[in-house]
């Protein structure tokens, strides 16, 4: 598979490149971004070219890897869909349900393969894991707190100039992350309530189809010293944790490649693709509708 790589920024720059020039079975073809000359730079770091005209770059790939701000993404994404290009996706896929819902759509009727890389998804220990909880079944409640320090005083994270996160906030950045998880395992969601804490922090209760409900604390203003993640799922079958991540991004990126070679070879849809990452937008937009009228909103 020949893919090339749209994005030039810290994400791709630390993540991307160097997993698409790693990769086996891949062949790294080239990097387009909104600024040619910081394309030229990164595929020259990896001995690539760096394009300033994507459709030529869409010429020469079978599919494409878009480290990209949810503003941009979709509408790239979906013209990659239209030139016949496998997608891999990042999360959020869009900021509004009709932007996720064209991207859906185009996946579809293009009959491209598309992997959105929720990281914790494809993690080495937290795969099996979420298989298996999933596979028990029987929960009766989930907590998940995704507490960032993106923007706390002395956090020094490279992903702190990123106007969509500012906007946005930990709703939009990780919330994706939590929600990729409990809803493999406790069902799909139906109600959310969305309550505003301190500066970004939101704090969700979610009601899941299977009866089962979950609540989420999300922040990218924690302080430092008390950022930090946690999943705990209760049932029928006690207590479980969500492993906690012992490697970084780049393994989660090799998977989340395989895993778009294959669902492009057998032609199977991915759990984690468009359609997912359309569901995971919808339950945001919810929670967002939730916030301003303080009340629970149906998805």
């Amino acid at each position: 598979m020949r893919i090339g790589l749209l994005g030039t920024g810290p994400w791709a720059e630390r993540v991307h490149a160097p997993v698409l020039a790693d990769h086996p079975g891949l062949e790294f073809a080239g990097v387009w971004g909104r600024r040619a000359e910081a394309a030229t730079t990164l595929g020259a770091a990896h001995g690539v070219p760096g394009y300033a005209d994507l459709d030529k770059l869409l010429a020469e790939v079978d599919a494409v890897s878009i480290a990209l701000p949810p503003t941009v993404q979709a509408d790239l994404a979906v013209r990659a869909a239209e030139a016949g290009r496998h997608l891999l996706l990042d999360k959020p896929v869009a900021l509004t349900v009709p932007d996720a819902r064209r991207v859906a759509a185009a996946v579809e009727r293009h009959r491209v393969a598309s992997v959105v890389f929720f990281t914790v998804r494809f993690g080495g220990d937290q795969i099996p894991w979420i298989e298996q909880q999933a596979a028990l079944g029987g929960w009766f409640t989930g907590r998940s707190d995704w507490l960032g320090s993106v923007f706390a005083p002395g956090s020094g994270s490279p992903y702190a100039a990123s106007p969509w996160r500012l906007e946005k906030g930990a709703l939009w950045d990780v919330g994706p992350h939590a929600l990729s998880v409990l809803l493999p395992v406790l069902g799909d969601a139906t109600q959310v309530t969305a309550v505003a804490g301190p500066l970004d922090t939101i704090h969700l209760v979610l009601r899941h189809a299977g009866g089962a409900s979950s609540t989420l604390a999300l922040s990218l203003t924690a302080p430092v010293a008390a950022g930090g993640t946690g999943m705990e799922i209760r049932g029928e079958h006690g207590v479980a944790h969500l492993p906690e991540r012992g490697e970084g991004p780049i393994a989660a990126l090799h998977r989340a490649l395989d895993a778009l070679q294959d669902s492009a070879r057998t032609g199977e849809p991915h759990a984690c693709g468009a359609e997912f990452g359309l569901r995971v937008v919808e339950i945001l937009a919810a929670a967002e509708r939730s916030l301003e009228s303080s009340a629970p909103v149906e998805v």
